[in-house]
């Protein structure tokens, strides 16, 4: 006589034909084939016929979960992706609340309150969604964003996400009632994640960003430069300087000086390679991304020395002559979608100092610049046009 599996359900395997007296021989090899099918740890070897476990090790099993633990995973590529989380939530909400406030138009103030408030489960999201993760994992991703958002900013939010993230890629689909397996352990290691390191990245990061901005309104001239040759080089970096900024809520004259430097390089980017890149890559480089030109600093890292130049220039004329400031979110993003020029507005409120100011710090003087040590490297035969090339 013979009947089905006679295990739990959960351990049970897809043999059909299983003794109802399990022997202990047999009860043996069914438990086996049962985790066989449970665990892909343990295998079968078809030569000796024995059940045995997979000579696989850790650094083969976190290969086979694409978990890279690498800087570049965590510092470049879940920093990077940071920013189109920031824009999608809080980037554009500020947006619509800087229209709102002007226009007294109720619509785009509620856009932006929501906007805001979506900022966590956007980071969470963008974050996983940069680490490859599963669908479920993925969309958990949310809650630990959220969690690591509300205690430790988007600091925290990174944090919170990355061991989240990895920790449900572990056990995706390692068992069968996965649909509560990885959803559950995604949001229990970044729930407890936030809890154990928001507060203090949260402190860290505020300290750290009164710190720069304290030391820019004690020194401007020097810490003009610096701000704004750090900030500017970090937008072209493959790593995000407005998620920078905002970690750091880096704002007033210090916010003025990042917008400068990242203005700087956008700007100084896609005048010095109009005469390969034309149109397109001036719209390319000065409303989207400088980043655009990683590749051909790599071949040739001299192209990068004007636009840097030019921010070196530009970032003690933001705050010694100008007074320019800037919000955090508007800090890093340059001319981006000219969030840079209305941060400027939003955080100072018009007038002319604020108009000339902007149009010289984060258009013509950049141009100007970049374009004028453009002309002495190439003189020098330091770079040529082609090596800024790009395939737009």
């Amino acid at each position: 006589m013979s009947n089905v599996c006679r295990f739990p359900p959960i351990l049970r395997c897809s043999a059909l034909e299983i003794p109802v007296n399990h022997t202990p021989g047999t009860a043996i090899n069914c438990l086996l084939r049962c985790m066989q099918e449970y665990y892909p740890a343990i295998r079968r070897d078809n030569q000796k016929g024995d059940p045995v476990m997979a000579h696989i090790t850790v650094k083969e099993f976190l290969k086979k979960k694409n978990v890279s633990i690498t800087v570049k995973t965590y510092l470049i590529d879940a920093l990077g992706a940071m920013a189109f989380g920031l824009f999608a939530s809080l980037l554009i909400g500020t947006i619509f609340g800087t229209l709102g406030e002007k226009t007294q138009f109720p619509l785009f103030n509620t856009i932006a309150e929501y906007c805001k408030s979506a900022t966590g489960a956007a980071l969470g999201v963008s974050i996983a969604h940069a680490l490859k993760a599963p669908q479920l994992v993925l969309f958990s991703a949310a809650t630990a964003g959220i969690a690591g958002n509300a205690l430790g900013g988007p600091v925290g939010a990174l944090v919170s996400t990355v061991i989240a993230a990895e920790a449900g890629k572990l056990v995706s689909k390692e068992t069968r009632i996965d649909i509560l397996v990885t959803p559950g352990i995604t949001i229990i290691c970044g729930v407890l994640t936030a809890q154990f390191v928001g507060p203090g990245v949260s402190a860290f990061m505020t300290a750290f960003g009164n710190l720069v901005k304290t030391a820019t309104e004690m020194q401007p001239f020097f810490m003009g430069i610096l701000v704004s040759a750090l900030i500017g080089i970090a937008l072209t970096l493959p790593i995000s300087s407005a998620a920078i900024c905002i970690m750091l809520s880096l704002d007033g004259l210090a916010g003025g000086a990042a917008t400068a430097g990242c203005c700087a390089q956008m700007i100084g980017f896609a005048v010095l390679s109009f005469q390969v890149n034309g149109v397109g890559g001036l719209l390319a480089q000065g409303l989207g991304t400088s980043m655009l030109q990683m590749g051909n600093i790599v071949k040739n890292p001299r192209i990068w020395l004007p636009p840097t130049l030019a921010s070196i220039i530009t970032g003690p004329v933001a705050t010694c002559l100008f007074k320019m400031e800037n919000i955090p979110a508007g800090s890093g993003m340059g001319t981006c979608g000219l969030v840079g020029p209305i941060g400027v507005y939003t955080a100072m409120g018009g007038g002319s100092q604020m108009w000339l100011g902007i149009l010289l710090i984060c258009f013509l003087l950049p141009a100007i610049l970049t374009w004028i040590f453009g002309k002495i490297l190439f003189r020098l035969q330091w770079i040529h046009p082609e090596d800024l090339k790009l395939d737009l």
